[in-house]
């Protein structure tokens, strides 16, 4: 009676292990609230209608703007940087940081606003992250930033609008 407890306890916990092998995707998934967005059915040639130039080629195509070439660098009002594609609000102006990279630049992003992906465009991995809702691309993650969370969202402004508060 001992073994046949033991195997039947034991072939619970694999079979156990495997279901739980499937869940992080099956949750990731579920977790994508905006999986039914309209954005997303977007086609490119729609998405080159409502976008400026540059800002299609950035959040479309994953291009980057120049650095220093984002009037957002200077902006040091209180309130709130959006999605250019979707309107999502994707950081606040409290967690925006000089990096002198030539690029915005936030420590933290508004939970839920982002997704993130392995980018191996220039040979090595970066951290891409895109927008939840449109996914659009807007740049890189580091883990060069400052405290609190040691991070540094590098975007490309012509990705971006800022809404006052």
């Amino acid at each position: 009676m001992p073994v046949s407890r033991g195997l039947s306890t034991r072939r619970g916990l694999l079979l156990g292990v495997a279901a739980a092998a499937f869940v992080p995707r099956s949750a990731a998934a579920a977790q994508d609230a905006y999986a039914g967005s309209s954005f997303r059915k977007l086609t490119a040639a729609n998405w080159r209608s409502r976008l400026p130039s540059d800002a299609f080629a950035v959040l479309r195509q994953a291009d980057t703007e120049r650095p220093g070439s984002s009037a957002l660098l200077q902006e040091k009002r209180s309130g709130t940087y959006h999605c250019l594609g979707c309107d999502l609000p994707l950081f606040r102006s409290a967690w925006k940081y000089e990096s002198g990279t030539g690029w915005p630049s936030f420590h933290t992003a508004i939970p839920g606003a982002l997704g993130l992906k392995t980018d191996w465009m220039i040979g090595v991995p970066r951290t891409e992250y895109h927008c939840a809702q449109c996914l659009g691309h807007h740049g890189h993650r580091f883990d060069d930033g400052p405290r609190p969370t040691g991070l540094r969202y590098c975007s490309n402004g012509v990705a971006l609008r800022f809404r006052p508060a």
